[in-house]
């Protein structure tokens, strides 16, 4: 519960039930911003039933939880019996103070109506007071140019104007009103300057501190997660629309980072401009950037960052490049020992991606294909310093019919086309040399993807599609490690 008076309870759903929760409790300010902040990390949280991070000082406690039938993560939260929420009076004191204020609004819209009308009632009778007055002046200045008749006429004139006595009561019950209601609101800000000085002193800091402890111990809890299985793809984020049709646009891949630049490099041939912003907001808005312009030209669009570094094939080689971004230098050049290059064996939709690299949460990784091997889909692991292939497998899956493909937890998802209708089709298992056919639908929003990998720091798919630069959250199939795992 978090509506009303809060006892010790359990809130069970996925981060957009606890949302939604959330946003029904809009008065509870203390207890919905730490669960707001929670909810945004609670799909890291899954399967086994394993209490995560108690903290009896705090009362606050996150299980983990199963997926549901739609592949939801579920997360459970356990509410401390006290908190901010029913401990402090001050929650009864503000709603109270919402209703006076609600009270004030709608008596200066009765007020302001009222004005109005009778504004228009005295403008009406402005004339007439005018000619009253006039007659008024003429009888005191010559008594007798006043006949029956101008006497007749002059009364008909003021009686016309009695009407206008009530209204100038009106008015005056209205400025006592005024007077009343300027007091309440004087009132109403003192007692909440005093309620602000209070939470600046005391909740505020101590909010902004669970907050803190609250993500850390999810940060903690992400971390223990282990790998798992892809079970879902969540729909289309677009982040930005910059570009020609075709392009890669990716952050660090190497878990450890705590870099959040983003580079673009768009074009995916002959290319050596790549952009580098400072952070993902800086790439939303298209500033604060600087360009590293490459010294041999790139092909096709499966380059990838990993601990700093930029990984890329040379145009028109099987060479593979490692370009150092700090020092604007090249470390390494390697070439793919038969690797096919130059729209030899590309993905479907061409482009030169004849060789992608990419990383997951095992390493980096080259996935290829040779002759001897038939076209199918060979997935090499390679040693990032010297770009040594470590192991080598053999897909059997034709890579001209793939779409794109990425690693995740050493597993490649293939797709079966880089068009609309597009689906997850194809999973390697790298750990076991098997593969099995799959049927992950996803939403290929603009219907052209040239780019698609996955970033394990972030758990996302990276994708460039027609111009468009877009993000897909993931679903995995996890086991949380234990201590005793």
């Amino acid at each position: 519960m978090i509506d009303g008076e809060v006892s010790p309870s359990e809130i069970h759903g996925s981060s957009e039930d606890i949302l939604s929760l959330a946003s029904r409790a809009g008065g509870e300010l203390s207890a919905l911003r730490l669960m707001l902040r929670l909810s945004k990390h609670l799909h890291w949280c899954e399967l086994q039933k394993i209490a995560l991070y108690p903290s009896p000082e705090e009362g606050w406690q996150i299980y983990s939880s199963a997926q549901d039938a739609d592949g939801k993560c579920l997360c459970t939260v356990v509410a401390p019996a006290q908190n901010m929420c029913n401990r402090d009076p001050r929650s009864r004191q503000l709603r109270q103070l919402m209703e006076k204020v609600q009270n004030i609004t709608q008596s200066m819209e009765v007020l302001d109506l009222r004005t109005y009308r009778d504004l228009q009632y005295v403008r009406d009778t402005e004339n007439l007071m005018k000619t009253v007055d006039g007659r008024l002046k003429t009888a005191s200045e010559n008594p007798r140019s006043i006949n029956p008749k101008s006497f007749q006429e002059l009364k008909d004139k003021v009686t016309q104007l009695l009407p206008l006595l009530p209204v100038l009561e009106q008015y005056k019950t209205d400025a006592r009103m005024i007077l009343r209601l300027r007091e309440e609101v004087r009132n109403l800000s003192l007692v909440l300057m005093a309620i602000q000085e209070e939470m600046g002193a005391y909740d505020y800091e101590e909010l902004r501190q669970r907050v803190l402890l609250l993500e850390t111990r999810l940060h903690s809890c992400m971390q223990k997660l282990g790998c798992g299985k892809l079970t879902g793809v969540s729909n289309p984020i677009t982040i930005r629309a910059s570009g020609s049709r075709f392009g890669s646009w990716m952050t660090d891949t190497m878990i450890p980072s705590s870099d959040n630049r983003v580079w673009s490099m768009d074009g995916y041939f002959k290319g050596r401009r790549v952009l580098e912003y400072r952070t993902m907001n800086d790439f939303m808005k298209g500033q604060n950037f600087v360009q590293h312009l490459l010294p041999h030209p790139w092909a096709g669009t499966g380059h990838v960052v990993y601990n700093g570094s930029l990984y890329y094939n040379k145009y028109q080689s099987n060479i593979l490049i490692k370009y150092h971004f700090r020092s604007r230098s090249v470390l390494v050049q390697r070439s793919l020992s038969g690797a096919g290059y130059n729209n030899t064996f590309p993905y479907s939709w061409g482009g030169s991606s004849d060789i992608d690299l990419m990383a997951d949460e095992n390493g980096l990784w080259a996935v290829y294909t040779t002759i001897p091997n038939a076209g199918n889909i060979v997935i090499s692991r390679l040693e990032p310093q010297s770009l040594e292939v470590l192991q080598t497998w053999d897909t059997g899956f034709p890579k001209r019919s793939a779409g794109e493909s990425f690693m995740i937890c050493g597993t490649l998802y293939v797709t079966n086309s880089h068009l609309a209708g597009a689906k997850i089709y194809f999973a390697y298992y790298t750990n076991t040399s098997t593969y099995e056919y799959t049927d992950i639908p996803f939403h290929n929003q603009y219907s052209h993807i040239s780019m698609m990998d996955y970033n394990p720091r972030e758990r996302v798919l990276y994708t460039w599609n027609n111009g468009h630069q877009v993000l897909y959250n993931v679903t995995l199939f996890q086991v949380i490690k234990t201590a005793e795992d």
